[in-house]
């Protein structure tokens, strides 16, 4: 079966990804990768190996060398050796500066009556006693405090 994306790297490209092999500073997947497209360029300075040899040598699948080898000739081969960056965090902070300062004010005020000092889980059920957030997590007032102290 003909394959669908061949690579033909250009003499700039693979000097690029040569160098990097040979400089040997790169991280692992990185190397991976390059050492792999170097052996797939169907290019006339290249090997032209077919999938099954590069992913045994290698220690990649065919289905990965697939997927790189159609991402080298889609957007270029320096594309599969950087990592996209990622746009949001996973998941929002939940308390923002303001909150923060109302969660710090009562941890560092008197402690409530019955208590010789102010708990997380306590500090945790002001704040929702006082609406600055819906819940939190104790864990969530211990960073939060962390950062601050």
């Amino acid at each position: 079966m003909a394959k669908k994306y061949v690579l033909k790297l250009t003499a700039e490209e693979r000097a690029e990804l040569e160098q990097l092999v040979k400089k040997g500073k790169a991280a692992g997947w990185k190397l991976q990768r390059a050492q792999a497209l170097l052996q797939c360029d169907q290019g006339p300075h290249g090997p032209g190996w077919t999938d099954a040899p590069v992913a045994a040598a290698y220690g990649c699948s065919t289905r990965s060398l697939e997927s790189w080898r159609r991402q080298a000739v889609e957007s270029g081969p320096s594309s599969l050796l950087q990592r996209k960056p990622r746009l949001t965090p996973p998941a929002p902070p939940k308390l923002d500066g303001e909150q923060q300062a109302r969660l710090t004010a009562p941890a560092c005020s008197q402690a409530p009556a019955g208590y010789a000092r102010w708990t997380l889980r306590l500090l945790a059920e002001r704040l929702v006693e006082l609406e600055v957030v819906e819940a939190i997590a104790h864990e969530t007032v211990r960073r939060a405090l962390k950062k601050v102290t």
